[in-house]
């Protein structure tokens, strides 16, 4: 069996991975339906889908608040709930399916399955960090906080690479396995009738597990994006 590829499409110098883009796209959308869906006919006592909603966000506040710390965590509340949000969908919506076009092209995919977009996502992640750490402290405050002390300057600009590689590998790491070893059941499954129980009983469980590995490691993601903004707005090492 060749191994699948995602089709892309090529501007100039830049290639497009157009599965990916569909999946980011897709994952941005039910996103905002859900959130759409819960806001709907708010009431002052939350019931149902409203309970869910606030129910989450109190949990995405609860464990980013700490890294925060209280002056900054309703500040930046709603940011770590949409990442985690965008997070736990992007690392699901590829057990959901498994789509392929006759000739090998991949249709069907988690974003974050792929690590060029989770290098790219975890940039964005850590751009966001010094950006609201140079707007909250100013820019040679911020600036002297990398010789704090002057002997481990180069260990703190280190840091800032670990800490992106960190965030992006991690999460790869977790999710592409999981949709390997998903893809593994599934082709097993093709090899002879009396495989297929077998094979739909261990890729029921498997993707039982992923599900649950998926959602933490989006709750893994969200707390080390609040430790890192943290510790930018705040100053502190």
């Amino acid at each position: 069996m060749e191994e699948s590829v995602n089709p892309t499409l090529q501007l100039g110098p830049v290639t497009l991975d157009l599965t990916l883009l569909a999946m980011s796209a897709l994952t941005v959308f039910l996103v905002f339906v859900f959130v759409y869906w819960a806001t709907r006919n708010m009431r002052l006592k939350p019931q149902g889908k409203q309970s869910l909603l606030e129910y989450l966000y109190d949990f995405v506040l609860g464990f980013t608040r700490p890294n925060v710390g209280e002056k900054y965590a309703k500040h930046y509340s709603l940011f770590f709930f949409t990442l985690f949000l965008f997070v736990a969908v992007a690392n699901n919506i590829g057990l959901m399916s498994k789509i392929e076009t006759l000739d090998g092209y991949n249709l069907w995919t988690s974003p974050t399955a792929n690590l060029g977009f989770n290098l790219a996502f975890a940039a964005l992640i850590t751009i966001i960090c010094h950006v609201e750490g140079i707007r909250q402290r100013g820019f040679l405050a911020y600036l002297k906080a990398f010789a704090e002390p002057p002997a481990l300057t180069p260990m703190n600009i280190l840091e800032e690479f670990t800490n992106l590689a960190s965030l992006a590998l991690r999460l790869y790491g977790n999710i592409f396995a999981g949709e390997v070893l998903a893809g593994l059941l599934l082709s097993l499954s093709h090899q002879a009738f009396y495989w297929w129980p077998i094979a739909f009983l261990a890729n029921f469980l498997w993707t039982a597990f992923s599900v649950f590995i998926s959602c933490v490691q989006a709750y893994v993601f969200t707390m080390l994006t609040s430790i890192y903004l943290g510790k930018k707005v705040s100053g502190e090492h």
